[in-house]
């Protein structure tokens, strides 16, 4: 059974940065894409980004420009690194693993 566990997220001032990081127990990491979805409120879950095994990014249209998703297949570990961030942006960020398996979240507040 895989588990991914996320952190970094927290509260910040719009324009600020964050980096949120997600460790995956499962071996076969790097053959795998992962990618990042958040969730705000009242809302359903959206893709933020996706990184392919070949390291291929796609990115929504409402983070491109700020937000840059990377991974590091050593350490199996997958980041997003979120840049001038807006109070849109506040969600529960999610880590995933192959589209199969989901970390616990970690909370994104982003205040004006």
């Amino acid at each position: 059974q895989v588990q991914l566990v996320e952190s970094g997220g927290g509260l910040v001032q719009a324009g600020g940065s964050l980096r949120l990081s997600c460790v995956v127990s499962r071996s076969s990491f790097s053959i795998n894409a992962m990618g990042w979805y958040r969730q705000a409120p009242g809302k359903q879950r959206e893709l933020v980004a996706e990184i392919t095994s070949g390291g291929s990014t796609n990115y929504a249209d409402s983070v491109k420009g700020r937000f840059t998703i990377s991974r590091e297949n050593a350490k199996k570990t997958v980041y997003l690194q979120m840049n001038n961030l807006k109070p849109e942006d506040t969600a529960v960020y999610y880590c995933n693993f192959a589209r199969l398996a989901w970390g616990q979240g970690t909370q994104v507040t982003v205040s004006s």
